[in-house]
């Protein structure tokens, strides 16, 4: 079902109520049973709405926009993720008690501030950071900044834009290949650059401050090259106190071996076989510490995830990739389904400060996700293609990431990625080989995906 809601013109409220007296409106509201609104697209919000549908506390879930996975937990609402009026009235008009923010956009953009900020609105709570910390992600440059004066580990960088131009291209000239280009604004997981020459290096840097990914590459950090292996440490925080959910390891290359451009995530394993508990420790006490407290001393309102990047180096060092304000996709898809407890009974304690009481309640089994890709992702590639097969997988969940339904309710293709695969085993190669094996399948012309995810493990 699609609900279709009209966007209403608000003048916004200038006097900000403090965090503290929201949180007591909050907490005189807890264990109830609520109508809850989760705000994405995508596979990320499909894992998101299949974990919240089995929350008691749940009694009407509403995605805005969702997909046709989605509707199978929840009702669609048709409203864009950023149309902050019209989240507003609908929030309102159906009783909604609390808001789940599933992508970046919205929260970069302050959807948090901006219920804070409203009258009706304030006691509310999003389930995601205010806009200064969700410049963690908007902002690369912002983000690096951050880790510097909180003394978290991270490779060196400089940033530069078209108003020092040459002095980027000097800066380049004195730097060890490979170098890592980054556009600083959102790019859809798109805008790292890897270069192996300083040829291409400078060429690269010319494009990107010409446009090349937009405004979002109007400043580019230049950063040193880690070599290493990737990991993901996902933190859902109050501001104060923290838990640390399943470590995962995403797969961003479109070609197999880790080769070719960059994507939004080709596939996902939780937990790296390779994390060790010293490891978590280290990061913890090193990372994770230092950033709740760092949001502390910088006064950032930080209520959500914190998706943690890192590089486990060669040398053994454990160093900061980046943030992100939100969970990864397609991590989602292969943390959530280890992930036992009751997530709004999670979110409740997060919001009204108690979270230092909950007990995560992990699946020992693996997971592990392979995301089914369209012909020629992530270039250009066709939409409209009929997806089959989804219901003879019997031994995985499939998480819709860009599809659609036509007026005769086929389900077509309408993204770059189009499913993500998720399997549990005890095993993780077990788990590959059931992700395999159900999305071999699924077929839709031009389909593509890795079948070497955890090849490197």
């Amino acid at each position: 079902m699609i609900i279709k809601v009209k966007s209403l013109t608000l003048c916004k409220k200038s006097s900000k109520d403090k965090m503290a007296f929201r949180l007591k409106g909050l907490i005189l509201q807890k264990n109830q049973k609520m109508h809850l609104l989760l705000l994405g697209s995508g596979g990320r919000e499909h894992a998101f709405a299949y974990k919240i549908a089995q929350s008691s506390k749940c009694t009407k879930l509403f995605i805005a926009p969702g997909n046709p996975g989605t509707s199978e937990f929840g009702t669609n609402v048709h409203i864009s993720a950023t149309d902050f009026p019209a989240i507003k009235a609908f929030v309102l008009e159906n009783a909604v008690k609390m808001v789940i923010v599933g992508p970046e956009a919205p929260l970069v953009e302050g959807i948090f501030d901006f219920f804070l900020e409203d009258e009706d609105l304030k006691n509310i709570p999003v389930i995601g950071p205010s806009k200064v910390g969700a410049q963690l992600e908007g902002s690369k440059a912002f983000s690096k900044a951050f880790m510097i004066r909180h003394h978290i580990p991270t490779a060196a960088y400089n940033e530069f834009t078209q108003a020092n131009l040459q002095e980027g291209l000097d800066y380049i000239e004195h730097q060890k290949t490979p170098i890592v280009l980054k556009a600083d604004g959102l790019a859809a997981g798109k805008g790292v650059l890897i270069c192996s020459t300083i040829e291409e290096a400078k060429a690269e840097f010319r494009d990107m401050l010409d446009g090349k990914f937009g405004d979002a590459s109007a400043k580019v950090v230049i950063e040193e090259f880690m070599d290493g292996i990737e990991f993901s440490v996902f933190v859902l925080t109050d501001g104060k106190n923290y838990k640390i959910l399943p470590t995962a390891k995403d797969y961003k290359r479109i070609g197999e071996g880790d080769a070719g451009l960059n994507t939004g995530g080709m596939g996902a394993v939780s937990p790296p076989p390779f994390v060790t508990e010293n490891m978590m420790q280290i990061v913890e006490e090193t990372i994770i510490k230092p950033t709740i407290a760092g949001f502390q001393q910088d006064g950032i309102v930080y209520i959500g995830f914190v998706y943690v990047g890192l590089m486990y180096l060669k040398t053994g060092e454990l160093k900061v990739v980046e943030y992100n304000c939100r969970m990864g996709d397609p991590e989602t898809e292969a943390v959530f389904p280890r992930w036992k407890n009751d997530i709004i009974d999670v979110f409740e304690s997060t919001v009204d400060g108690r979270l230092s009481t909950v007990h995560i309640d992990i699946d020992e089994r693996a997971a592990t996700t392979i995301i089914l890709a369209s012909g020629g992702y992530p270039q250009d590639f066709e939409k409209g293609k009929v997806i089959t097969g989804i219901a003879d997988v019997k031994d995985s969940m499939v998480f819709h990431c860009g599809t659609k339904q036509d007026g005769n309710g086929t389900l077509l293709t309408n993204g770059g990625r189009v499913l993500a695969v998720t399997s549990l085993h005890e095993d993780w190669k077990k788990a590959i080989e059931l992700s395999n094996e159900s999305a071999a399948k699924i077929n839709y012309e031009g389909k593509y995906y890795r079948r070497d995810i955890g090849f490197d493990l």
